[in-house]
C-alpha cells in the first residue's frame, strides 16, 4: 500500500480506545496516514454499530482502507459487513489479515482492542495494509459471489 498517498480511517468503541490509540501512533510513525473518526475519548455508553457506520462509510467513498476496533473485534466485524461492499474480516493474527487481503481484497480490518498487545495489533495492520490483492481470477470470482449475497 502506498503510504504516503492512501488514508486509513480507523474507528473504535470504547472498549478499543487505548489499543487505537497505540495503533495510530505507530502506524502514523511509520508513515501511514490516519484518519480516526472515533470520539476525542472515550464513552462506555458509545455503540459499535455507529461506529462501524462512520468508518465504512468513508471507506467506501473514498475507495479506500479501514481499521476497526472493539472488545473482541466480533462485533464491529459483524456491523461492517452489514454495510453493501465492505469486506471485513478480523485479524486475529498476522497471515490471517494477509490473506484477508490477498484472496477476499478485504478493505476493513476489525482488531479486538481488548485481547491485542500494541505490537503484535500494529504487525497485524501491517499485513493487512501491506498486502495487495491478489487478483487471481478465482479470488475474484469468489468476490463476485459474495456481492451476490448482497441485498
Amino acid at each position: 500500500m502506498e503510504k504516503t498517498n492512501q488514508q486509513i480511517f480507523i474507528g473504535t468503541d470504547h472498549a478499543g480506545f487505548k489499543l487505537k490509540e497505540e495503533i495510530k501512533l505507530k502506524l502514523t510513525e511509520l508513515g501511514y496516514t490516519l484518519v480516526d473518526l472515533s470520539p476525542n475519548t472515550p464513552d462506555p455508553g458509545d455503540d459499535y454499530p455507529s461506529v462501524a457506520k462512520k468508518v465504512t462509510g468513508e471507506v467506501l467513498k473514498n475507495n479506500a482502507r479501514g481499521i476497526l476496533l472493539c472488545g473482541s473485534g466480533n462485533g464491529i466485524c459483524m456491523a461492517a459487513n452489514k454495510i453493501k461492499g465492505i469486506r471485513a474480516a478480523v485479524g486475529y493474527n498476522t497471515q490471517s489479515a494477509k490473506s484477508a487481503r490477498n484472496d477476499e481484497n478485504t478493505n476493513i480490518l476489525c482488531l479486538a482492542g481488548a485481547i491485542l498487545s500494541p505490537e503484535y495489533a500494529v504487525a497485524i495492520a501491517k499485513n493487512f495494509l501491506d498486502t495487495p490483492f491478489s487478483n487471481e481470477e478465482r479470488h475474484q470470482k469468489r468476490i463476485e459471489e459474495l456481492s451476490q449475497l448482497e441485498k
